[in-house]
């Protein structure tokens, strides 16, 4: 039964936060198209409830940034699609002054619903007890998109009262985050992202300021055999047993590469793996997915060299079969800048609203802004929001009032110190 207890009731970001998980918008399933257009709605209500205009592109580049910028009395609006239809949203309040805008940036959709979910907190349940939220996307990031809306709305009501802007501040949802990040990718290509601006995603951080990820490297890997019958195995070359010399050196040269000190390990998962077509028959073909998280001074370059390695190895010791790898995905690890004056602002604003220094660590998994800081080498790059990432894309996610409650007032603080020059 669903408990909602009266402070509960009085945040909006915990408010919020409930609409959003109701909305599905699993990756894949139902995909970004409800909940873009919610965000997108609920934007536009809030810059008239402040009193101002909004000017609403369907497809607005750098250009529509620039001239946004120059018509302070307008608030940019747009969706534009970045994959079928799929549509990232943005929304800027112009500043007077050049200068780095501040930019939340969030993903929209969440991993699939899944099963397992306890009857009575199904996945789009929204439920509220003993002061959690449980739901599909609860902690990730459904809890830090509502924190980072309500302090950009928290920013529109300042201005819609006459407080003049110093610094732009810029709201960006995206698309695809859960799967091949596509969303940032465009927004990258369009000019929303750039190498000069502050970014800002609400991922959940256990209360960190987190600020450097591991590379993420993935590598299709495959070895083509020769079949014949089983009970003549030496007139094939099994293709499993090359594939399973290959992954057992991968193994032991991802586990003795050197740790980091901020990042820690390397890591390497074999995540799906297929090959063969029935027992009794030697497997004249194995491919396996490989998923490496790299850490400096481990590169794209020397993950390559390892896997040439492991091919070579694996033909001499099954003769007949040819090995071959292609790289799916390469994402660079982003490295911690000890100088960033977004992480200086985040520090003061945490320190503000908490009393006490957040903690800067490290982020194990890949956000929206590790591909903005590793495509673009923008150093002012973090991450910061509600919730624990121990709990993302499990049943019964959840993310406890008192997180949404901080993220929200430290994000709104640090809003306003930016776009007002405090």
């Amino acid at each position: 039964m669903e408990m909602v207890n009266e402070a509960e009731t009085k945040s909006e970001a915990w408010e919020l936060a409930r609409e959003l998980v109701r909305i599905d918008s699993s990756d894949p399933g139902a995909y970004e198209k409800e909940i873009g257009e919610f965000v997108y709605g609920w934007l536009r209500g809030r810059i008239r409830e402040a009193g101002l205009e909004a000017d609403e592109r369907d497809e607005a580049g750098v250009g529509a940034v620039a001239a946004a910028d120059r018509k302070t009395g307008k608030i940019l609006l747009c969706r534009r699609e970045a994959l079928p239809g799929r549509y990232n949203v943005m929304a800027r309040i112009p500043g007077e002054k050049p200068g780095p805008a501040l930019t939340f940036i969030c993903h929209m959709d969440t991993v699939m619903l899944g099963d397992g979910w306890d009857e009575a907190r199904p996945a789009l349940g929204a439920v509220t007890e003993n002061g959690r939220l449980y739901g599909r996307g609860a902690c990730d990031m459904k809890s830090g998109l509502a924190c980072a809306l309500t302090a950009f709305s928290g920013i529109l009501k300042k201005v819609g009262q006459g407080v003049r802007p110093v610094r732009p501040l810029v709201f960006i949802g995206t698309v695809d985050e859960e799967d091949f990040m596509r969303g940032v990718e465009a927004a990258i290509r369009w000019g929303w992202a750039t190498g000069e601006d502050w970014y800002l995603d609400t991922e959940p951080t256990d209360g960190q300021i987190q600020v450097a990820h591991k590379g993420r490297l993935w590598f299709e890997l495959t070895m083509e055999g020769i079949t014949a019958h089983a009970s003549n195995p030496w007139k094939g070359a099994d293709a499993i047993a090359a594939m399973a010399e290959a992954v057992s050196l991968i193994r032991r040269r991802i586990k003795d590469c050197p740790a980091h000190h901020d990042l820690g390990i390397s890591t390497v998962t074999f995540g799906q793996i297929e090959g063969g077509y029935r027992p009794y028959v030697v497997p004249d073909r194995c491919r396996v997915w490989i998923d490496m998280r790299l850490v400096p001074p481990t590169d794209t370059a020397a993950a390559k060299r390892i896997m040439d390695e492991a091919v070579r190895t694996a033909e001499a010791e099954i003769p007949g079969v040819k090995g071959s790898y292609v790289v799916t995905g390469d994402r660079p690890y982003v490295e911690k800048d000890d100088q960033s004056p977004l992480l200086a602002a985040l520090r003061r604003a945490a320190l503000e609203v908490t009393g006490q220094e957040a903690e800067v660590g490290s982020f194990n998994g890949y956000t929206d802004t590790a591909v903005i800081a590793g495509t673009l080498g923008n150093k002012n790059c973090m991450s910061y929001g509600p919730g624990s990432l121990e709990l993302a894309h499990k049943p019964n996610e959840w993310v406890p009032l008192a997180d949404v409650r901080r993220c929200g007032k430290v994000l709104g603080r640090l809003a306003e110190d930016v776009v007002f020059g405090n």
